[in-house]
């Protein structure tokens, strides 16, 4: 079994993104570095109940350069644009992928049904860093509906797994992504055991949303809390102790320098300052 590098908890802090989103940084790049590479960070908008209101909830216009968000809905609903004229609605089960390459501006609400008649907003947004070859590719979004996410019947009855991004029992997730990774998400019942076979020489990042579960038979894992793996050392196995909602992140590491001011994620600090002039110049183009 690959061996567990550390379990991590969860800060106590919660920040707000806008007003819309109360999140807790899960894991980083800042705190973890190259062990959680290609992924950047994880914030969590833990289940929150938001009343009816008049006024839209969330984040405005704000730039982003050199890598892609994921944004993953669990329940509510999500209203996104950019300045490439994407955008829509991602309700429960949907994924947004949102690769900022060379550069873009964009925004995330709740969207108008959702802000009207409130309900409980429960949202996890991936980082994902691209590599300095495609880090200045024209910006795109794929928008992902839960219905051509592939769900997987894990064996034994144990629970079922998404699959976003990559390939679980020859199901293929429908993210393209630029290196190679998988983006499962993972839902164990119960008492369910459920093992998982991951390629060598990935690094292996599994977030417990819900929990707790027991990780290879001997580290106990509580909800908030992340477990990071060695690259080598073959599968790894979960027991859910109660129903228990994971995400399974692996990827070929990418092995240059990350250097990362707010919402930029470039290999220099010049390519920083570079981004920063261009964003002030309005060379992000402009919201709809």
């Amino acid at each position: 079994m690959r061996k567990i590098i550390g379990v991590f908890a969860a800060p106590e802090a919660v920040h707000w993104v806008g007003d819309g989103f109360p999140v807790r940084t899960l894991f980083s790049h800042h705190r973890h570095e190259a062990q959680v590479s290609p992924f950047l960070l994880l914030d969590y908008a833990e289940p929150e109940y938001f009343a009816p209101s008049d006024v839209r909830r969330g984040v405005g216009p704000h730039p982003h350069r050199g890598f892609e968000t994921v944004t993953i809905v669990y329940e509510g609903e999500v209203a996104h644009r950019d300045s490439t004229g994407a955008g829509g609605l991602i309700g429960p089960g949907d994924v947004q992928w949102m690769t900022a390459g060379a550069g873009v501006l964009h925004e995330e609400y709740h969207s108008d049904a959702f802000t009207q008649r409130g309900g409980r907003l429960e949202v996890a947004q991936l980082w994902v860093n691209l590599p300095a070859g495609v880090k200045m590719t024209a910006p795109h979004y794929q928008p992902l509906r839960a219905a051509d996410i592939p769900r997987v019947e894990l064996r034994n009855g144990a629970g079922v797994a998404y699959v976003i991004a990559g390939e679980l029992q020859g199901a293929k997730g429908p993210a393209r992504t630029s290196t190679p990774m998988n983006v499962w998400d993972v839902r164990i019942k119960e008492g369910g055991t459920s093992a998982f076979s991951l390629p060598e020489g990935h690094n292996l990042v599994v977030v417990a949303l819900d929990g707790p579960v027991v990780v290879d038979g001997q580290a106990h894992v509580r909800a908030g809390e992340t477990i990071i793996f060695e690259r080598e050392g073959g599968d790894v196995i979960f027991s859910a102790q109660a129903d228990a909602k994971l995400l399974l992140l692996s990827g070929e590491p990418i092995d240059e320098p990350v250097v990362q001011e707010g919402s930029f994620v470039m290999n220099s600090q010049a390519e920083i300052q570079q981004a920063i002039s261009d964003y002030r110049a309005g060379r992000f183009g402009a919201m709809p």
